[in-house]
């Protein structure tokens, strides 16, 4: 299984992922770093801030009813073609039915095992990991689609089976991929998506585009400076349903119902009012951790600033300057909240303030 375009050994590819910006510069006489072409230009495109390429698992049915659901999710319940894997099309509401027993789903014995208590998670192995790609607003769709299907091929192709749709109703255009757990001739063999495998995908994905002729960049957030994690897909979800019911106008959102919220932000947000209220203030929500990381991040970038230096790459050990100098400051989320919290409180007491109390004459 391919997972790496860069051409690393395989001591490399089993490191975790790191911080560490030059992690896989060489070290030269002295045990000074040196940088090749390879590393110059993923600098160049980290400090230019080159559009990042997103690559997530989000779920996996762990039984045929799952399965299909998502593929009818993804299909549009019969609009949008999907893609397999053998280069077929099948289309239609009879097209998630179709490919689960193709892939013979029904024989994976891991979903006839008693379901876990309602409100508890599923212990049950999953039949297929739910794979996103993703790129930013304005990219070429038939690019994306291009890209992931040769990410596809180069993975999992004579291994695992697969089915893909691109998808566009979103400003970013992004790719659905959903691939068979179980290997397909090697019996027990499943397929394991850890940290270290996103990392290489998301540099393989990225790698991919870049063939197509599409500015790619792929990058840990915590080096391009970004503090806070991507919400998960349902918190999405609820955010965006809220936001367009919002937007409605009054007598149409009269007639609907408003969307549930997220009952993690719910709970979230009520915890950290209550602290307000009582006087604490936000919790520290691992802002050390945070800190802590930043300093890495910042001294890896000075140290890659030093290599170019002594390389004779002024120019670019500049913008690395530049680029750390504006760096946002860390925040937690919680410390966001309770910093909106306190501004709306300041914009309301100067407005009781000047509230006249009833029966007051002025002159």
């Amino acid at each position: 299984m391919r997972v790496g375009r860069s051409g690393r050994g395989p001591a490399d590819a089993l490191r975790d992922m790191t911080l560490d910006i030059v992690s896989y510069g060489r070290r030269g006489p002295g045990g000074q770093l040196r940088l090749g072409a390879d590393h110059i230009a993923q600098i160049q495109r980290t400090v230019g801030r080159t559009p990042e390429v997103m690559v997530k698992v989000s779920g996996g049915g762990r039984d045929v009813g799952g399965v299909e659901a998502h593929l009818r999710y993804i299909g549009r319940h019969g609009k949008l073609p999907i893609e397999t894997d053998e280069g077929l099309m099948p289309q239609g509401r009879g097209a998630p039915k179709e490919i689960t027993a193709d892939w013979q789903l029904e024989l994976c014995r891991s979903q006839y095992r008693p379901r876990s208590a309602p409100g508890q998670k599923d212990t049950r192995a999953k039949l297929v990991h739910n794979i996103v790609l993703s790129m930013p607003a304005g990219t070429p769709p038939d690019k994306v689609r291009a890209a992931a299907r040769v990410f596809a091929r180069e993975n999992f192709a004579l291994q695992y089976r697969y089915a893909m749709v691109l998808h566009t109703d979103q400003p970013h255009p992004h790719v659905h991929l959903v691939v068979k757990c179980e290997h397909e001739f090697e019996p027990g063999q499943r397929l394991y998506i850890r940290k270290e495998t996103l990392r290489q995908w998301r540099e393989q994905f990225a790698a991919l585009m870049r063939e197509q002729g599409v500015a790619a960049n792929a990058t840990p957030r915590q080096v391009r400076g970004q503090i806070r994690k991507p919400y998960r897909d349902a918190i999405h979800h609820r955010l965006r349903a809220l936001r367009a019911f919002g937007q409605l106008p009054p007598d149409d959102r009269a007639r609907h119902r408003p969307p549930r919220t997220s009952t993690f932000m719910r709970a979230k947000l009520e915890s950290l009012l209550q602290a307000l209220r009582s006087g604490r203030g936000a919790a520290d929500d691992g802002q050390e951790k945070m800190r802590n990381t930043r300093r890495e991040v910042v001294a890896d970038w000075r140290a890659t600033a030093d290599a170019l230096r002594r390389g004779g790459g002024a120019d670019l050990a500049a913008q690395v300057d530049h680029f750390v100098e504006r760096m946002p400051d860390i925040q937690t989320d919680s410390q966001r909240l309770a910093d909106h919290w306190k501004e709306q409180m300041k914009r309301r007491t100067p407005e009781r303030g000047n509230a006249q109390p009833p029966g007051t004459r002025t002159r």
